[in-house]
């Protein structure tokens, strides 16, 4: 790889030889690892021309180096980085009577304290990883996405792309989320309603500083998903955590002066329970007679193995109170990173403000590569693919819990994970970290609960990430675990 002539300077009023400058810049480039081993230099001429001096001076500084091994000398190709040299990466060393900048003083360490810190981010290292929220990249259409990112790079749409949008979406791909996505769930919506998202974490960010930003209370489902927890902390709001029951919120729980509820009815995160519709009118009910909001995080709903999904609760919206987020990162892949909302239009244009001051918007070539891949039909092909091998997978599982003498805590029949309970006196907590010595990563129950102590009993098994034939057998290494 060319090492940019930029990357070097000299200081004319320091006492040291222009050619030994050279030389340390290239030796400390070279131990700190920022010069690796076959990456080219510039020309001799090409660096005399950028550093104002003569040629000889490089000449003999890229001789010194390669005499110490520092540099090989190819015949018609100069100098590049040898691989002889022992590389050691150090920390710049602070000038003596120069004190380090306290960064400590400048920042409390909020944000840093409220992350999660359990998960596994080489969980792709372990054999059988049921972790939820990663997908086999088998199941990814890859040559089809490629193509449409080239498609989008083409002349005719490049134009388009390079511009900044401001505060703007694409509109083919609005377009395609209003009259393709939404209708899967029941929900009309214009253009002003919707809004694109890096994501549903970020929808639900923007949902949560639009509406807490200020102070004020809402509820959340107990258990829930630790992300939503996360964003919650850094308001001035007060969260009142409402546990669930086999059929997710119960409405009759929520307490007055609260101004917003989140909620995940079709598939509730992490027990997969599913809302019935009676009480989902129950709840938009409530909304309407106490004046709060609605947040609904739609996550999954393609994923749904017993009949007909019900309809959003966006879909059953009268009054208007539900702000609806939804992704594409389990139906294409997570590392999209691409979400919408769909709410009144007061309250989009609210969130598109927020947004622009944040990030303006989601990139642009995202955003015509992920319309092109909907609009050609890659999207249902997929899903359906996905959809297929899911329920293989699902029935798998299910008939390995049971064989292995396992306890399911609830009998969803929706989404890519299972939520399992313990038997009393056991701390999934231990259960993960005894079983990760054998290549299984199982997520224990404790971050999606207010009370760390109420999720130590219960842990969720996912399936999206492990391929059928392992499933067996991971399951049983978490029985023999328990024994």
């Amino acid at each position: 790889m060319p090492i940019p002539v930029e990357s070097f300077f000299i200081d004319r009023t320091s006492s040291v030889p222009l050619q030994v400058q050279l030389q340390r810049q290239i030796i400390t480039g070279v131990t700190e690892g920022r010069l690796r081993p076959g990456d080219a230099l510039p020309s001799s001429r090409r660096m005399a021309a950028h550093l104002g001096v003569a040629r000889v001076t490089v000449v003999q500084a890229y001789a010194e180096l390669a005499a110490t091994d520092y540099l090989d000398s190819l015949p018609r190709s100069g100098h590049r980085i040898s691989d002889r040299i022992e590389r050691r990466i150090d920390p710049p060393a602070v000038a003596p009577g120069v004190q380090h900048f306290d960064w400590q003083r400048k920042i409390d360490g909020r944000f840093a304290r409220s992350a999660r810190t359990d998960r596994v981010t080489d969980w792709r290292q372990y054999r059988f990883p049921f972790v939820y929220g990663q997908v086999d990249p088998e199941l990814v259409d890859h040559a089809a996405w490629r193509d449409c990112a080239v498609r989008a790079l083409g002349r005719r749409e490049f134009a388009s792309l390079t511009a900044d949008l401001y505060n703007e979406d694409d509109p083919e791909l609005i377009d395609y989320i209003a009259r393709h996505i939404l209708p899967r769930r029941g929900i009309r919506a214009r253009p002003a309603e919707i809004l694109l998202t890096l994501g549903a974490q970020n929808g639900l960010w923007m949902a949560a500083e639009v509406l807490l930003g200020r102070g004020g209370r809402c509820a959340v489902e107990d258990p829930c998903y630790p992300g939503l927890r996360e964003i919650l902390a850094q308001t001035r709001a007060e969260v009142v955590a409402l546990p669930v029951d086999a059929h997710g919120l119960p409405p009759e729980a929520i307490p007055a002066g609260v101004a917003a509820i989140f909620t995940t009815a079709s598939h509730q995160c992490p027990t997969s329970s599913t809302m019935p519709l009676d009480r989902r009118h129950a709840l938009l009910d409530c909304a309407s007679r106490q004046g709060f909001a609605v947040i609904e995080d739609d996550y999954e709903f393609e994923m749904c193995f017993a009949g007909a999904p019900s309809p959003a609760l966006k879909a059953m919206d009268v009054a208007g109170a539900v702000i609806y987020v939804g992704s594409f990162s389990k139906s294409v892949f997570p590392g999209l990173r691409m979400g919408y909302m769909v709410a009144d239009p007061a309250f989009i244009a609210e969130a598109r403000a927020l947004r622009g001051l944040v990030m303006r918007h989601p990139p642009g070539m995202l955003q015509r590569t992920l319309a092109h891949f909907l609009s050609l039909g890659h999207y249902d092909a997929q899903m359906n693919r996905m959809r297929r091998i899911y329920a293989e997978r699902r029935a798998v599982m299910a008939e390995a819990i049971a064989e292995n003498g396992l306890i399911r805590a609830n009998g969803g029949a929706g989404g890519s994970s299972f939520w399992m309970s313990l038997e009393a006196g056991k701390d999934s907590r231990i259960l993960a970290q005894a079983l990760r010595a054998q290549g299984v990563l199982i997520e224990p129950g404790t971050p999606f609960f207010a009370r760390e102590q109420d999720g130590a009993g219960f842990y969720r098994l996912a399936y999206s990430s492990i391929a059928a034939p392992l499933i067996e057998e991971g399951v049983a290494r978490i029985r023999a675990a328990l024994t």
